[in-house]
C-alpha cells in the first residue's frame, strides 16, 4: 500500500509539472502574439513604419513704390540745419512695419547734400532720406531706374557709401562687376531671399564705357543668368523692375511679356515701377507648374507730384511658406494684399503720407469711395 501511494504521487506531481509547462508555453505565445498586434513601448519601433518629418517656415514679404523727392519735399524736410523726413512716414508706420521683410524703390539717388541736391528733371536727394526709409522698416532698396545716373558716378558713389554706412542693403547699382556679381541675399525666418533690380534705360544719360555695373539694364540673358545663380543660392528670388509706361493705369504688352519670361525663368515675385500710378497685381501660371505674384506698378509712395492718381500709392504685401522634407522643399506664396496710400500737404507743405481710407482728415475728398475703387483696381485680376 505504501509502495503504490509512493507511486501515485509520483504520478501526481509529473501531471502538475507537464501542466504548468504547458500553461507557461501558452502564456508566451500569447504574450507573442499581442505584442505582434500592439506592440509594447519597447517594441514599438520595431513594428511601426518612420514618419517623414516637415519643417514649415513662413514670412510677409511687403513693398513700397517710388520714394521720389521732388525740391518741395526736401525743402519741406529742412529746418534750416538739417533734413528730417522721419514725419513724412509716421502716419504709416506701423503698417510698413507689419512685414517681415520690405523693400522700396529708390527712385532719386541719395547722393547727399554735399554733391548739391536737386529736383526734375535730374535728381539728387539728401542722405537723410535713406535713415527715415532705415527708421519706418524698409531692409533694402532697389536703386535700379531711369534716374540712376543723374549724377553721374560721383552721385552712386556717394549714395552707396552712406548706405553701407547705415546698413541699408541696395541692388541695381554697383561700385564695379565683382559688387554686381555677389547676390543680394537677405535670411530671414529660416528662408533666404535673393533681391534683383533692372530698369529699362537712363533717360538717354549714357553709361560711361566700361561701367556697365552702374546701373542693371533690362537685357534677358544677363537677367537670365543672375535668376540662374539665385535660384541655386535662395529659396525665392524678388525680382525689382522698372518699366512700362508713365501715368498708364494698365501695363502694356511689353510689361506682361516681360513678367511671364522672368516668372518661367524662376523669378517668383515682381514688383514693378515707373508709372507712377498704380497698376495691378495678379498671378502668373509658370511652364513648370511654380506660381508667381506680380504688381504691374507700385506708383509713388511719395513725391512732389499731384491729381490723377499719382498722390497715391500703397504697400503691396504676400506671404512665403516654406515645406522642408527628407525629399526636398517647396515654396507656396499665398494671400497677395494691397494697402492703399495718400500723399498729403498743404501748398507743398506738411507732406505726410496716410492710410487712404483714413485720408478725408487730411482733406482728400470721398476718399472711402477712393478707397473701394484703389482696392478694385489693384485686386480686378485676382478674383
Amino acid at each position: 500500500m505504501k509502495k503504490k501511494a509512493i507511486i501515485t504521487s509520483i504520478f501526481i506531481i509529473t501531471a502538475c509539472i507537464l501542466l504548468a509547462s504547458v500553461l507557461i508555453i501558452q502564456q508566451h505565445n500569447n504574450q507573442t502574439a499581442a505584442a505582434k498586434v500592439h506592440p509594447t513601448k519597447e517594441h514599438a519601433s520595431r513594428y511601426q513604419p518612420v514618419m517623414a518629418r516637415t519643417l514649415t517656415e513662413k514670412l510677409t514679404i511687403g513693398a513700397i513704390g517710388d520714394i521720389l523727392i521732388h525740391d518741395t519735399v526736401y525743402q519741406d524736410a529742412f529746418n534750416g540745419t538739417q533734413y528730417n523726413f522721419n514725419p513724412i512716414f509716421d502716419n504709416v508706420k506701423s503698417i510698413l512695419e507689419s512685414p517681415d521683410v520690405l523693400t522700396a524703390n529708390q527712385e532719386s539717388m541719395l547722393g547727399g547734400a554735399g554733391i548739391g541736391v536737386s529736383s526734375y528733371p535730374t535728381f539728387n536727394s539728401p542722405h537723410e532720406v535713406a535713415d527715415a526709409l532705415v527708421n519706418t522698416g524698409v531692409d533694402i532698396v532697389s536703386l535700379a531706374n531711369n534716374h540712376t545716373l543723374d549724377k553721374g558716378e560721383r552721385g552712386i558713389l556717394s549714395a552707396t557709401d552712406y548706405l553701407n554706412s547705415i546698413g541699408l542693403p541696395h541692388v541695381g547699382s554697383f561700385l564695379n562687376q565683382e559688387d554686381r556679381q555677389k547676390l543680394r541675399i537677405i535670411h530671414k525666418n529660416g528662408i533666404k531671399l535673393a533681391f534683383l533690380s533692372y530698369s529699362y534705360g537712363t533717360n538717354g544719360i549714357p553709361i560711361p564705357d566700361g561701367k556697365d555695373f552702374l546701373v542693371n539694364l533690362i537685357n534677358r540673358d544677363l537677367m537670365s543668368d543672375e535668376i540662374g545663380r539665385a535660384k541655386k543660392e535662395a529659396d525665392v528670388v524678388v525680382m525689382s523692375i522698372h518699366w512700362g509706361n508713365e501715368y498708364q493705369r494698365i501695363p502694356t504688352s511689353e510689361q506682361k511679356d516681360l513678367a511671364n519670361f522672368l516668372a518661367n525663368e524662376g523669378v517668383d515675385i515682381i514688383f514693378g515701377s515707373h508709372p507712377h500710378v498704380l497698376q495691378p497685381m495678379e498671378w502668373i501660371q509658370t511652364e513648370d507648374g511654380r506660381k508667381s505674384f506680380v504688381i504691374y506698378s507700385l506708383g509713388n509712395f511719395i513725391s512732389g507730384q499731384v491729381r490723377d492718381y499719382k498722390d497715391i500709392g500703397g504697400m503691396a504685401t504676400v506671404e512665403i511658406t516654406k515645406h522642408v522634407t527628407e525629399t526636398g522643399k517647396t515654396i507656396e506664396l499665398s494671400n497677395p494684399a494691397f494697402y492703399p496710400t495718400f500723399v498729403s500737404s498743404q501748398r507743398n507743405k506738411n507732406y505726410r503720407v496716410v492710410p487712404l481710407q483714413n485720408a478725408g482728415s487730411f482733406g482728400l475728398q470721398n476718399a472711402p469711395a477712393k478707397y473701394q475703387e484703389i482696392q478694385e483696381h489693384m485686386t480686378q485680376w485676382l478674383r
